[in-house]
Formats: C-alpha cells, sequence, structure tokens
C-alpha cells in the first residue's frame, strides 16, 4: 500500500507541476468568461436597423402600417430601385406580382446582401400585414385577435405533482429533471473520455521511454497500475475544482469586464415596471427549481459515478495503452471496444431522461459499462420516486464490482504488455494472458 502511495503522489506531482495543467487550469475559466461576455455584448448591442422605402403599392399602402425597432417603412413615391441608395434607404420593395394573383411577390432590391435573420424578420412583416388584410376583410380586429392570444395563453397553467404510497405529495419539474440529467450525464461521458486518455497516454510514454522497466523492478504491475490511476484521477479533480473556484470569481467580477451599454440596459429592465414583474415570477421559478429537487442526494451521486465511471474505464485505458507500441492507429483499433460502450451510454442517456422507467433504462443502469452515465439521467426524475432505493444500491454494488473486475482483468494484461516491444498485440492475445495463473 505504501508503494501505490508513492506512484500515486509522483503521479500527482509531475502532473500539476507541468506547463500545459498550469495554463489549461487557468485559461479555461478565462476563455467562457469571455465567451459569455462577448455573448452579452452581442446581445445588448442594437440589430443594425433598416430603411426600406415603400413604392405606391396599394396592398402596402394599406396593410403595412406599423414599423418595428429592426425595420422602418417609409412612403415615396420619387424613390424607385436606381436611387434609392442616394436618398439614404437600406433598399427599396419592389412588387414583381401580378394584380390579378392571389400571392403576392415582392422583391428587395439593397446594394449589399441582407442577413438571413433581417430578411426573416422582413417576411414575417409582410406576411402579418397580408394577414391583417384578410381579417379586416372579414370585419375581424387584428386588436382585438391579440388581446384575446395574450389572455389565453396564460390563462391555464399545469402542474405535475407525484403522490407516493404514503400519500407525501412533491412537484414534479421535468425540464429540471431533463437538465440535470442530461448534464451530469455529459460531464460523466466527457470525463472518461478526457481521463481515460491520460492514463492510457501516461502508461505509453511511460512504456516508451522505458521506464516501466525501472519502476516494476521495484513495484509490481498492479500497484505501478492503480498508482496511475488514482494518481490521474486526483490530477482531474484537482483540475475540476480550481475551474470551479476561478469561474466563481470570474463571475463575480463579471461586471467589471461588462460593456456599458450592456449594464445600462439590464439596469433599465430592472427600473422597468412592467419587467419589474417578469423578474419577480423569474425569481420565484429560479426558487422553485433550486428547491424542486433533492441536490444532497443528486451530488452525492453525482461524484461516485463520476469517479466509478472513471476508475472503471480508466482500468481498461491503461491496459490498452501498456501494449501499444509507437503506432497511433494501433492505440485507435483497441480503444475500439472500450469506447463503444461509453457513446451507446450517452445514446441511451437521450431516451432515459424522457423515459426513465424503460427496460432499456434500467438495464442500462445496471450495467457497468453505461450506468455512470445512464443512472445519472435516471436519478434526476426523483429517487425513491423514479429509481427505488434498491436499485440505486444495486446499481452503485454492480459498478464497484465491475471496478474491481475491470481492474483484476486489467493488471492481468498489464502485467505482460507493459514489458512487450516490437508486436502487435490483438485482444484475442491478451485475453490469453488473462487466462494465465500469476
Amino acid at each position: 500500500m505504501n508503494k501505490i502511495f508513492i506512484i500515486i503522489k509522483r503521479e500527482y506531482l509531475t502532473r500539476v507541476k507541468r506547463r500545459a495543467f498550469i495554463i489549461s487550469t487557468f485559461l479555461f475559466p478565462i476563455v467562457m468568461v469571455l465567451f459569455i461576455v462577448a455573448s452579452i455584448y452581442l446581445a445588448a448591442k442594437p440589430a443594425e436597423a433598416m430603411k426600406i422605402a415603400v413604392p405606391n403599392d396599394a396592398f402596402l399602402k394599406s396593410s403595412l402600417k406599423t414599423d418595428s425597432a429592426s425595420v422602418t417603412f417609409v412612403y415615396d413615391p420619387s424613390v424607385d430601385q436606381n436611387n434609392f441608395d442616394e436618398k439614404g434607404y437600406t433598399g427599396f420593395l419592389k412588387p414583381s406580382h401580378d394584380s390579378s394573383s392571389a400571392i403576392k411577390n415582392y422583391t428587395l432590391i439593397s446594394r449589399k446582401q441582407i442577413g438571413l435573420e433581417s430578411m426573416g424578420d422582413l417576411n414575417n412583416r409582410l406576411n402579418k400585414a397580408f394577414e391583417n388584410k384578410l381579417l379586416e376583410q372579414q370585419g375581424i380586429k387584428r386588436s382585438i385577435l391579440d388581446s384575446v392570444s395574450v389572455a389565453s395563453s396564460n390563462a391555464i397553467h399545469l402542474n405535475n405533482t407525484v403522490v407516493d404510497k404514503e400519500g407525501k405529495q412533491k412537484e414534479a419539474n421535468a425540464g429540471l429533471a431533463y437538465g440535470i440529467g442530461f448534464g451530469s450525464g455529459f460531464l460523466i461521458y466527457i470525463t472518461m473520455f478526457i481521463f481515460g486518455a491520460m492514463v492510457m497516454r501516461g502508461v505509453m510514454e511511460e512504456k516508451m521511454n522505458r521506464i516501466a522497466e525501472v519502476i516494476i523492478s521495484s513495484v509490481k504491475p498492479f500497484q505501478l497500475m492503480m498508482g496511475k490511476i488514482i494518481g490521474i484521477a486526483a490530477v482531474g479533480l484537482t483540475q475540476f475544482l480550481m475551474w470551479i473556484i476561478l469561474i466563481f470569481i470570474l463571475f463575480s467580477l463579471l461586471p467589471i469586464f461588462l460593456p456599458g451599454n450592456a449594464l445600462q440596459h439590464v439596469q433599465d429592465l430592472q427600473n422597468n415596471p412592467a419587467m419589474g414583474h417578469n423578474a419577480t415570477m423569474a425569481t420565484s421559478i429560479i426558487s422553485k427549481i433550486v428547491g424542486g429537487a433533492d441536490w444532497t442526494l443528486i451530488i452525492i451521486c453525482f461524484l461516485f459515478y463520476f469517479l466509478g465511471g472513471y476508475l472503471f474505464y480508466a482500468a481498461l485505458f491503461a491496459a490498452v495503452g501498456s501494449v501499444v507500441n509507437e503506432d497511433p492507429q494501433e492505440a485507435q483499433s483497441l480503444m475500439l471496444p472500450i469506447t463503444m460502450p461509453i457513446i451507446l451510454s450517452f445514446i441511451i442517456l437521450s431516451s432515459t431522461i424522457s423515459h426513465p422507467n424503460s427496460q432499456t433504462a434500467f438495464w442500462g443502469s445496471m450495467i457497468p459499462f453505461t450506468s455512470p452515465i445512464v443512472m445519472m439521467g435516471r436519478i434526476a426524475n426523483g429517487v425513491p420516486e423514479v429509481v427505488p432505493w434498491w436499485q440505486l444500491f444495486l446499481s452503485m454494488a454492480c459498478l464497484i464490482a465491475g471496478f474491481i473486475l475491470t481492474t483484476w482483468f486489467a493488471g492481468k494484461i498489464y502485467r505482460t504488455g507493459i514489458l512487450l516491444y516490437g508486436k502487435r498485440a490483438t485482444w484475442k492475445e491478451m485475453i490469453k494472458w488473462v487466462r494465465r495463473s500469476s
């Protein structure tokens, strides 16, 4: 055990002192904050307003009466497709339809190409004008129809309450369950790929540099593999924790980086009475979301499946790294049987979030190859409402047993493969190594 601890310490210290680790640890939160600042800046920046010249068209004159922040229509008989630019217009709306046809076609003449969003907005305005014209012909005012639509859209609100056998009620939130299940499953999915590949590359580097030959003269190959897996796991958790701390600090300093017009825009919204009511509703919804999940259980289960899934697959990645030589194609072919279950589990996750009680979801949450990702999609829907306690504990027990089995399996391969040079190993040969007695 002392030798494993020494290997863990060596793996941890050598990696956290590397320049790449330090740069990626500090660079990732900065890039994320810059991305958020850029998104807010672009959202706060007003869109380029278009000033469209409209000819003496009967339909447009009678129906297209209102402007928006992005489009302004001006009825100017002196403007045509030859002089609209000189008179300061963005474009000229030219009719190109037959007066006897019910279908109306228009062409926007401009000096430069109009953006897709602006063209969509303009097209919607024209269709809305045509709709208003038809309503007026039928004796229906558009303002009355809009008021009925607004009133009816918020008239009924449907909630889902889950009642257990003892009569206890709990309000369900499908959107929250989807966000928690998909987000946590995606994090575990990415983690198993990134840190599993780190384990494999670490083993390959030591094998190519002949460092492993020196190390295994004083420790057993199994101890070397376990120390490497746990050491790299500690590196990953350290980086993960540093990201959370740095992102929290940068978010606290975010107002310093925001442009002044964005801050003024937010302040104007807060001072607006209509927006104040919406802000109160948003605060109520956020409070409902935060209090609508058992976060303690979710965090505990996430950490368990986060570490369990990593340890389960890291042993297999280490086994592959021990038999790979300098050929990268060899590593890719041997990694395929390991990465396929990870990809399959992420595919199952998408259906598990919507159907957590299906047979696919149940078995996917029990089999150790897929349970780290799939079970988080089921847990997000509620324990014990959707996932009984016995299923949760059985899934955890299966994952622990699977980790022990894969570690034993990988240790057998690692013992022979780490000293194998110049020969390309296959999975068939590795199975033979496992069958050999110690």
